[in-house]
């Protein structure tokens, strides 16, 4: 008899293992297309037969039911780790790459609208002029190339300082997204740790603090460290923005304009003080494209390009003024400098052309006599292996090779990054498959397990109603 009721326990435990299969299963597949969603099974154990003392001495017996310990989460820390490493090097190498692109893109090289052009267009217009000297529409030529050339360098100052401004913008707003997620992380430890020691499910809790690990990860790097407790740390350069459920801030400072020349720094505010070193992320490579220029090249790209461009205006001053300053203007001045650069600002933005008409060119030599001497040394400047046009070419190629060394890595680390995902998926990932096999498996269960408690309910019906009755009438 005692037997018979345990039978009834046995076939009910399996329907609510099979139910619990169902629920889980469902859960999976209502979360197909959910980001981040982390798919789950239920995990179970068989009962072991109970020796009662009443039992002790009988054939052998079954177990009592299957037991419903928990519910799995099927993910991966080794290839979560992947993942986060992955995108903290592909977030950094798309910051440099896209940063090194505009530039590129901004020089208009090669083309009529980029500055090689209108450099052409200035010597071939002295060298007019030197054919030319007494023609009026020759001079407004030179004054008119000039003025284009002055242009392009103040346009192409101005936008490299636009870029630099634009991606500190971008890098601050990224720090207060930096803050946010390490809260929201410390928040979730907190919920995750009370949970787990209650023993409930926080599986929908770790799937949303992953999330926010690996958007950290994107805008900083760094690395996380899993507790006993269930919570998580995250550490920056070895130090935690997050630990247990404490959440440390950063913030951005140093140069807030190209033209300061300071460093942009990232700062702790609570805790030790100091910088916080980056080992990947957007913030880590925007901060490397900020960087100020150094003396030999090696600093940031958009202080490197300002820098670049104030040299070749200023090497295309000094050239240019020291020929033109040997000649003699129609008005009899000697020594008179063709182009200006304006003190306290940006020599690519402070240039300017002096002479406003052909009364103010070199054209005469020292007895006021029309000599196309001066126009024509000033004409082969252009070909000077020192001059504005070295210049500019050398750093119009080196743009070029950086922007196109940028981009191979930003190609490479995105496809560590895909392949990462793909084998993070193909073991956390929702297989719509793979779930309606295990529903139907569930769903057979389920009506086994109802068949076993029917079969029992009718054993139990006849032994207790119907023995006894035989042979009454």
């Amino acid at each position: 008899m005692v037997s018979t009721f345990g039978s009834l326990a046995t076939a009910y435990s399996g329907l609510s293992a099979a139910r619990a299969g169902i629920d889980v299963t469902g859960q999976n597949i209502a979360n197909a297309g959910t980001a981040g969603y982390t798919r789950q099974r239920v995990t179970q154990s068989s009962i072991t037969a109970a020796q009662t003392g009443f039992m002790r001495g009988t054939a052998a017996l079954a177990g009592q039911g299957v037991s419903v310990d928990g519910i799995a989460r099927l993910a991966s820390l080794t290839l979560d780790v992947g993942v986060r490493v992955a995108t903290g090097s592909s977030a950094y190498a798309d910051v440099r790459a896209t940063a090194l692109s505009a530039l590129e893109t901004g020089l208009h090289e090669p083309g009529s609208d980029g500055l090689s052009a209108k450099l052409d267009a200035f010597w071939s217009s002295w060298s007019e002029l030197a054919s030319h000297p007494d023609d009026p529409g020759a001079a407004s030529a030179v004054l008119g190339a000039a003025g284009t050339v002055v242009s392009a360098l103040a346009a192409g100052s101005k936008a490299v300082d636009a870029q630099w401004s634009s991606v500190r913008g971008t890098v601050a707003s990224q720090v207060t997204q930096l803050n946010d997620a390490a809260k929201q992380v410390a928040d979730l430890n907190g919920r995750i740790r009370t949970a787990l020691a209650s023993g409930g499910n926080a599986n929908e809790l770790l799937d949303q603090r992953d999330q926010l690990t690996e958007q950290i990860a994107s805008l900083a790097g760094g690395t996380t460290r899993t507790n006993a407790d269930g919570t998580v740390d995250v550490l920056l350069g070895g130090n935690p923005l997050v630990q247990g459920t404490d959440a440390r801030s950063v913030a951005l400072g140093g140069g807030t304009r190209l033209a300061d020349g300071a460093p942009v720094t990232l700062t702790w505010t609570s805790g030790t003080a100091g910088a916080v070193s980056l080992s990947g992320g957007s913030i880590g490579g925007a901060i490397s494209v900020l960087a100020p220029a150094t003396g030999n090249g090696t600093g940031g790209a958009l202080a490197e390009a300002s820098a670049s461009y104030d040299a070749v205006a200023t090497t295309l001053a000094t050239a240019v003024n020291a020929v033109h300053a040997t000649g003699t203007t129609p008005s009899g001045a000697t020594g008179a400098p063709f182009f200006a650069v304006t003190a306290g600002v940006p020599a690519a933005q402070g240039l300017s052309v002096v002479p406003t008409d052909a009364s103010g060119l070199a054209t005469r030599n020292a007895a006021g006599e029309l000599d196309d001497s001066f126009a024509d040394a000033l004409s082969r400047l252009g070909a000077a292996g020192d001059g504005a046009d070295t210049a500019w070419a050398t750093f119009v190629a080196g743009v070029g090779t950086a922007s196109r060394s940028a981009a191979s890595e930003s190609t490479l680390t995105g496809l560590a990054l895909t392949n990462a995902r793909t084998q993070q998926q193909s073991s956390a990932g929702v297989d719509l498959d793979e779930e309606n096999v295990n529903l139907l498996s569930y769903q057979h269960a389920y009506q086994g397990a109802a068949r076993v408690l029917t079969a029992v309910d009718e054993m139990l019906d006849t032994l207790i109603n119907r023995v006894g009755l035989v042979g009454r009438g």
